[in-house]
């Protein structure tokens, strides 16, 4: 009987691996009563969260050439990163962004773990940093919520649950607003809040859905956001190796688990862990980070300010859950900047810079120039040739840009362009234009059968973009 026990102990203690923390047996949802974390990562977390918040409600009010920082309107597809506009013109950049996005992904987490989310992750922070403590504030810690949920419905159930829902849903109505004015422009939202509804009907609306969108996810759905809908945390399988850095119980150290003693020939049969459960009680997921890596784990450090709480009253050194990797824990050995990672950060500061370099090199004005199809050189009298070339330009910006076109280069000392109807070509704002035009140059000074030569575009004496095309000559013997 004995050997069937033990036999039968192991997928019991692994069972945990067959469901989500959140879910019990029946399938049912089980409510996450976190105790609220006090530590050393904590404080720093919560420094981390007054910058983004500062950040996230600042950025839509800021401007760089008169335009915002940042803007993503998805519905009329333009995007504008640090004042540069992007149209779907710019789909080689946007391609580019994606396959660095997802490279970046797959090297920050292979070295770094998710980081990411127990961190700056935008749901995680505002779960934790914001409503969780408004949480704290109006119904107390874990265990007066647990009570007041079990409570009958009293006076003072019913007030502090509509105080509550009230407060969550106008947090909700202000990071929809702000969300709204990433997509929009604080002018235009501007315009929705302070102009009558009837005009702005479809804003209003959007207004009201991101708000219930919100209060909902944050009053209800909470960590479920990561543990049922985020792919990241599934991903963590196929991303993460053994050296990754994660945050990790130190199973040599801590079994065989105990409850604490004073006894020290107790002691010496026992791990460091003494089985208070203190890292499951804080844990925002529900997990028992004492299992292994788990994917609800969102690496928020709470396991560890809680464990290291529980060290100094044992009189215990502290990091029994620490930021650790697997291999690190097996060969007990301390954290170190590896090779792999330093290698990892070089590639990940690569990246950054490629992009970086794409989205500040990009041009407002972009254009092809194509010589004429089925037309050779032209002789001009007796001592020109020209080529007729045909020009496509879009313009990226909101203003309109009289366009003329100049040679550049040794060209411009003896050449000319002369446009075909017209003087200028007239960009409108966020719009393309075409026309064609003649490059006249000497016939003494085409040495070759094809000769680069630049175009400059120009707005008056300011030169916005040089394109190159060939002008082709006559073949000459030598």
């Amino acid at each position: 009987m004995k050997n069937t026990e033990t036999k039968m102990s192991s997928p019991q203690k692994d069972s945990f691996r067959d469901r989500i923390a959140t879910i019990d047996e029946k399938g049912k949802r089980k409510w996450i009563f976190a105790q609220k974390p006090k530590g050393k990562f904590y404080n720093i977390r919560s420094w981390v969260s007054w910058g983004f918040f500062a950040l996230f409600f600042a950025i839509p009010f800021i401007k760089l050439n008169d335009r915002p920082l940042f803007l993503f309107n998805i519905p009329e597809s333009e995007f504008i990163i640090f004042g540069k506009i992007f149209w779907p013109q710019d789909f080689v950049i946007f391609g580019l962004t994606m396959v660095t996005f997802i490279v970046f992904i797959v090297l920050f987490t292979a070295a770094f773990g998710r980081v990411f989310c127990g961190w700056v992750c935008p749901q995680t922070i505002f779960m934790e940093m914001l409503f969780r403590k408004v949480e704290y504030m109006i119904d107390g810690d874990a265990g007066k919520q647990k009570v007041l949920r079990n409570a009958p419905w009293t006076t003072q159930k019913i007030w502090k649950r509509l105080f509550k829902h009230a407060v969550f849903f106008l947090l909700s109505f202000i990071i929809a607003n702000t969300f709204l004015a990433y997509i929009i422009g604080v002018d235009q939202l501007k315009e929705i809040i302070t102009e009558p509804i009837s005009e702005h009907v479809g804003g209003f609306l959007s207004i009201l859905i991101f708000s219930f969108v919100f209060y909902w996810i944050y009053a209800f759905f909470r960590e479920q956001v990561c543990t049922v809908v985020c792919p990241y945390g599934r991903l963590q399988s196929v991303l993460m190796d053994r050296n990754s850095l994660i945050v990790a119980y130190d199973y040599k150290r801590g079994e065989p688990r105990g409850k604490f003693t004073k006894n020290e020939e107790a002691k010496l049969n026992l791990g460091d862990c003494i089985d208070c459960f203190q890292c499951v009680k804080v844990c925002p997921t529900g997990i028992d980070i004492r299992n292994g890596t788990q994917m609800e784990c969102v690496a928020c450090t709470a396991c560890i300010d809680a464990c290291d709480v529980m060290m100094d009253a044992t009189n215990k050194p502290r990091g029994l859950i620490r930021y650790a990797s697997e291999a690190g824990i097996a060969d007990k050995k301390k954290l170190q900047y590896t090779g792999r990672m330093k290698f990892y950060t070089v590639l990940l500061i690569a990246l950054t810079a490629i992009l970086s370099l794409l989205i500040f090199s990009r041009k407002d004005i972009d254009g092809t120039i194509i010589r004429t199809k089925g037309l050779t050189y032209q002789q001009r009298g007796t001592d020109s040739l020209s080529n007729l070339f045909n020009i496509n330009i879009i313009n990226k910006t909101r203003d309109s840009i009289p366009l003329t076109l100049k040679l550049e280069g040794n060209e411009a000392a003896y050449g000319k362009i002369e446009l075909v109807g017209t003087q200028r070509i007239n960009l409108h704002p966020e719009d393309q234009a075409t026309g064609s035009f003649f490059i006249v140059l000497p016939t003494k000074n085409v040495n070759k059968r094809t000769l680069e030569v630049k175009i400059g575009l120009y707005n008056g004496e300011k030169r916005l973009r040089t394109l190159s095309t060939n002008f082709t000559g006559p073949f000459k013997r030598y």
